[in-house]
């Protein structure tokens, strides 16, 4: 295994450019997780790790090496896609031999790695079946096998599970958290679903338009955001953020006014400087984080437009007085009939403020 490193990276098609001089450390037998939204060149960056890409500028390290100007096959890391590009004409045991075999390794030792990696996936009693009979979590399977029996010194997955069910995808979830435990590799993961990433990554890095907004712990970016788009992002559902203006501040402190709850304000805690008052700012608030309404406790009053009765949790969507919306988690079996007046209360501790430029205050 081996630490992975990338200095500069830059990245362009033609005169676009979609990769901007990016700076990343991967220790050696981390699991990171690469999200974004949809052309924020998390693959294209996947891809110049693996060498299916080259880059603009800038240097690719695998253990301390530079492989920037090395083949794909040079570099010593194996890559599961998308889709599961099996050799439908061959079993299971020789689609998971095949790359040693044209590799020239001897028969006894394919043998061997191979029945080490089925033993790992537990495909042991699939080797002698054709791709058609087998479930798409045991294709995938399959797929991740195919790398393991190379040895390599990383992973790299690129939407593993995109093209599985609900059920599956969370099956082969804990498949793959299970397989980085045991193997102790490195691990780079790319995904837009931030369920995978929130519960499979030691480090999460968020990229937009080509850059990174912010890398660190799952918890550590969803509890303490850097700006606006990464609050947004990480959570599900996401984070409510709402217009407010500043109505005064000292100290670590600022007491803000959300705009579609004007008889409402809240004290948040600064992260910086005090801000002047007028300013205006965004507040966010988790939907879990609300609580229940109480003397002295910052409170809105708000309309339930769809309730959301999912068992153990429930989803209250609701509109304060400029249409803008809020959502609201409660426990169990929300009560709550949709065009009914609630008022819920604030946890101003876990109250966030953004500045116009979207960066947390």
């Amino acid at each position: 295994m081996a630490e992975l490193q990338l200095r500069g990276i830059s990245k362009s098609f033609g005169v676009v450019p979609v990769i901007h001089n990016v700076d990343l450390d991967i220790a050696d037998g981390e699991f990171v997780v690469f999200v974004g939204p949809s052309g924020c060149g998390k693959s294209t960056l996947l891809r110049t790790i693996s060498g299916l890409e080259e880059p603009s500028s800038g240097q690719v390290l695998i253990g301390g090496e530079d492989v920037t100007d090395f083949d794909p096959s040079e570099r010593g890391v194996a890559m599961v896609f998308q889709s599961y590009a099996l050799y439908p004409h061959m079993t299971v045991e020789e689609n998971l031999g095949f790359g040693l075999r044209m590799g020239g390794m001897p028969k006894n030792d394919v043998a061997v790695r191979v029945a080490d990696a089925a033993k790992v996936l537990e495909l042991e009693a699939l080797l002698d079946r054709k791709p058609r009979q087998l479930s798409g979590g045991q294709r995938q399977r399959v797929a991740i096998g195919r790398a393991i029996v190379r040895q390599p010194k990383a992973f790299l997955f690129d939407e593993p599970l995109s093209n599985l069910d609900a059920e599956l995808r969370v099956q082969m979830r804990i498949e793959i958290a299970k397989l980085h435990q045991e193997l102790g590799a490195t691990m780079v993961y790319v995904t837009h679903d931030q369920v995978e990433a929130m519960t499979l990554a030691d480090k999460i890095v968020v990229l937009r338009d080509g850059r990174i907004e912010q890398q660190g712990t799952p918890i550590a970016l969803y509890d303490d955001p850097d700006n606006v788009f990464v609050a947004g992002f990480i959570g599900s559902p996401r984070m409510n953020l709402m217009r407010a203006t500043v109505v005064s501040s000292s100290g670590q402190h600022a007491v803000v006014r959300p705009d579609a709850f004007p008889d409402t304000t809240v004290e948040v805690r600064l992260r910086g400087a005090a801000v002047a008052a007028g300013t205006a700012v965004t507040l966010g608030i988790r939907p879990e984080h609300f609580i229940d309404a109480a003397d002295g406790v910052p409170s809105l009053n708000a309309t339930a437009q769809v309730v959301e009765q999912l068992g153990g949790v429930s989803y209250v969507y609701a509109s304060g007085t400029d249409g803008a919306q809020i959502t609201v988690q409660e426990k169990g079996h929300s009560r709550v009939p949709a065009g009914a007046t609630i008022r819920i209360g604030l946890d101003a501790q876990l109250c966030l403020l953004f500045g116009a430029d979207g960066k947390r205050l």
